[in-house]
């Protein structure tokens, strides 16, 4: 292979990485911001009435948040859970400044969304709900890869993040 050659197949291959470099960044970022988004909306959603019955029975049936509505009722215990998502929400979109806040709600958010997926075997007749609830897949695979991109970047800068191997 010439010299010329070589060089014209590595300055291609340095525009492909570049390109995929920022495809990948861009990726990153929709998916991040668009978990946060999901966790606000549906977060601020819970203070709603139409929203608290519509999550009663789910809840009610769930083995996690049964207990919810004896102590707080319908309408305060989803504004107990819209809570929680939005301080969830709020930790993921902290990356900015603090990955290690990012990594914990990102880790936080696995855990909404498999209680949420869960309700798809407690809730007696979920029928309609079940396909609202499938979309949990995919948030739970953004927490995830939000999660892990947020503890790698936090120990790049040096942090340690307990849990962790040094």
């Amino acid at each position: 292979m010439s010299s010329i050659a070589y060089a014209a197949g590595a300055a291609s291959h340095a525009r492909g990485s570049t390109i995929a470099s920022r495809l990948s960044r861009a990726g990153g970022f929709v998916l991040r911001y668009s978990l946060v988004l999901f966790l606000l909306l549906f977060g601020a959603l819970k203070w709603t009435p139409a929203e608290a019955q519509g999550i009663e029975p789910m809840v009610r049936h769930s083995p996690f948040f049964f207990w919810l509505y004896p102590i707080f009722g319908i309408q305060r215990g989803s504004e107990v859970i819209g809570l929680i998502e939005l301080v969830i929400g709020l930790l993921i979109a902290s990356r900015r400044w603090s990955s290690v806040a990012s990594a914990t709600g990102s880790i936080a958010a696995c855990g909404v969304f498999v209680v949420t997926l869960s309700f798809l075997f407690t809730t007696p007749n979920v029928g309609q709900s079940a396909p609202f609830l499938l979309k949990d897949v995919a948030l739970l695979g953004a927490a995830l890869w939000s999660a892990g991109e947020a503890l790698a970047a936090s120990q790049i800068r040096g942090i340690r993040v307990p849990g962790t191997v040094a």
